[in-house]
Parts: C-alpha cells; sequence; structure tokens
C-alpha cells in the first residue's frame, strides 16, 4: 500500500523518501501493545522527518496517508502505557506537534486541530484501558464472592455432620452402660459420618470465610439435589416448572450438590424474568456414569436482546465460576428447537480432585 501511494500520487515529494518512512511509521505497529511509548517517539519522529527535511528544502509539505498510523500508536498510549508513560507521550506529541507546524505554514487553527486530532485517541485509549480494568474487577468481584460462597456451604455442610457425629458419640456412651451391641451400632453410625465428613472436609476450598451480616454460619445443612424437586410449581406466577431427575445421584460431592442446586435454581430464575411468554420450564437433571448433567430449558420466544444479567452472586457468570472451580461448564444460549437453554456439566472425578487441590 505505501509503495502504490508513493507511485500514484503526484503531489508527493521525493517518493522514495517519504515510502521508506512511512514504512518506519507502519513497521511500528508490530510492537506497539508491548513498547506503546517507544513506538509512538519512533513513528511520530519519523512521519516529522518525512514532512519537515523537504519542507525545508523549499518543497510542498507532503507526507503518505499511510503515515496516520501515529493516530493508532497514540490510542496505543492511552490503552497500554502507563500512566508516567502517557503523560511523556502526550507531551512528546504536543511538542513535536507545536514545533513542526510553523515550518509547514500552518494557522492557528490547524495547529489546534491537529492537538485535538492527536489527544483524541490518547483519551480513547485511556477509556477503553479503564473500562476493560472495570470489567476485570467486576468479574474479580463475583469469582471472590462464588469461592466465598462456596467455602460458606461446604463449611456449614461439615458443621451439620460433625453435629451429627457428636450425637451418635453421646448415644453411643450412654448405651454402652446398659448395651454394648447397641453401642457397637452407635459406633458404627460414628464412624460413617466421620467418614463423610472427612470426604467434605477434604473438598473444601482454601478460602477466607467472612460473613459480614451475622459474623455466625448457620449450621442448617446447604441446598442439594435434594432440593432441586422443590423447585418445581404448578401454579402462577410465572411458567410452570417441570423437574425430572435420574441416574444414582446420591452421596454426591457436597460442593457439587450445592453447586447443582444453585445452579438450577439461578437458571429457572432467569427464566422468569427474563424469557418472553414462557409456559414451562423444564428441569432435568441426571448422571451418566462419572458425570452430571444439569439442562434448565424454556419455552419462551426468541427475544431481539436475550440476557440473563448476572446478579452479584448467583449470576451466570458467578455459576460458570462456581462451577469451573469443581471441573465443570456452563453453555447458555438459544435451543435450536426454540427457547432458551442452560446446561452444566460437572465430571465427578474432576470435581473431587479440584476441591481437594
Amino acid at each position: 500500500m505505501t509503495a502504490l501511494e508513493a507511485g500514484l500520487r503526484g503531489d508527493v515529494v521525493w517518493p522514495v523518501w517519504n515510502a521508506a518512512w512511512a514504512l518506519v511509521c507502519v513497521a511500528t505497529l508490530l510492537w506497539r501493545p508491548r513498547h506503546p511509548l517507544a513506538m509512538l517517539v519512533v513513528a511520530y519522529a519519523a512521519q516529522t522527518v518525512a514532512g519537515v527535511v523537504p519542507a525545508l528544502a523549499g518543497e510542498p509539505y507532503s507526507v503518505l496517508n499511510v503515515t496516520a498510523v501515529v493516530l493508532l500508536l497514540a490510542y496505543s498510549l492511552g490503552r497500554w502505557a502507563s500512566g508516567r508513560g502517557v503523560v511523556v507521550g502526550s507531551c512528546y506529541l504536543l511538542v513535536v506537534h507545536l514545533a513542526r507546524e510553523p515550518l509547514y505554514d500552518s494557522s492557528g487553527s490547524s495547529m489546534a486541530l491537529g492537538v485535538g486530532a492527536l489527544m483524541l485517541p490518547v483519551a480513547l485509549g485511556a477509556l477503553m484501558r479503564f473500562w476493560a480494568r472495570s470489567q476485570v474487577r467486576a468479574r474479580e468481584e463475583i469469582r471472590a464472592r462464588e469461592r466465598e460462597q462456596l467455602a460458606r456451604d461446604l463449611h456449614d455442610t461439615v458443621a451439620h455432620h460433625v453435629s451429627g457425629i457428636l450425637l451418635h458419640a453421646r448415644a453411643a456412651k450412654v448405651r454402652a452402660r446398659t448395651d454394648p451391641d447397641a453401642a457397637a451400632e452407635a459406633i458404627d453410625g460414628v464412624e460413617r459420618a466421620a467418614a463423610r465428613t472427612l470426604d467434605d472436609m477434604r473438598a473444601m476450598v482454601a478460602v477466607l470465610r467472612h460473613d459480614e451480616e451475622t459474623g455466625i454460619g448457620s449450621r442448617t445443612p446447604t441446598h442439594g439435589v435434594a432440593d432441586i424437586p422443590r423447585l418445581a410449581r404448578d401454579q402462577d406466577p410465572g411458567p410452570r416448572v417441570v423437574v425430572n431427575t435420574s441416574g444414582d445421584l446420591d452421596r454426591l460431592p457436597a460442593p457439587v450438590e450445592s453447586a447443582l442446586f444453585r445452579a438450577a435454581q439461578e437458571a429457572v430464575t432467569n427464566a422468569g424474568r427474563h424469557a418472553q411468554d414462557p409456559t414451562v420450564v423444564s428441569v432435568d437433571l441426571t448422571r451418566e456414569g462419572p458425570t452430571v448433567r444439569l439442562r434448565v430449558h424454556d419455552d419462551g420466544r426468541p427475544a431481539t436482546t436475550r440476557t440473563r444479567r448476572a446478579s452479584p452472586s448467583y449470576g451466570l457468570v458467578g455459576m460458570s465460576e462456581r462451577l469451573s472451580l469443581l471441573g465443570g461448564e456452563v453453555r447458555a444460549g438459544p435451543d435450536p428447537g426454540g427457547g432458551w437453554s442452560v446446561v452444566a456439566t460437572i465430571p465427578l472425578a474432576t470435581a473431587e480432585t479440584e476441591a481437594r487441590s
């Protein structure tokens, strides 16, 4: 493109000279994300030399249009450079611009327009940087809250099991005085409860728990797959919810049960809030070998903008983060057969390995 412009434009003086410096400008684009300030300095200097030297020799001002890539480099300055780099680069642009323009007999208005043209890409790059950082912070907040909620659920589940162990132990102590055989049965119950508790303890996510609301965790067990059928409803308000389960869903790891329930709860809630005129929401939970699969489908009409907004704790982003901690994944989108589907899968072997690591 540089050679083509240099050869076809009749108003360009010293075509080879201009083409060489234009190639320098274009080449700097290769390194602009990693070295935005240095590449801006090189490219703007190349464009300046390309125009100033012929002007000092008495030739009319002319540079190739391709050298306008310096505006991309100005954007890169605001997007990727450090705060100090943005200040230094902006000052460099202004100083060089104001120093070279009088050599071209530029008017005051054209000089002011040039300042705006150079600073606007820098401002746009800075705005994009702030927007990207805000998105990262928002996602990190959701991730942190999901990890905290997962730790809270696991803590409460283990506390529930420990309470059961304590009751079994006290019963064994009382029965041992009168009936040794009954005491042995009670001790077997203690052993089973302790084994289950140990499994759930190993599955705990190593996050610090902060309960900002009460400071004390509930001693009741968290929701699990046994609670998913309670999401079913036949009456208004909202669409009818049908729940179907199949496969061996007993004795799943506590983190998996909690994640599946919250995923089903969030998907059903979103269907009621965001689907257009849905009549039925079907919740299908199945276990096929080492994999548990949850599918929530509604028959609502497709919308121009169909969104599943992420709430602070249990939105789609949070759901995906919670399941990813267990080695699972979430897919959501329009269903080929109509309506909207949310599909979550968790490989149980992976879930146990990820939670214990």
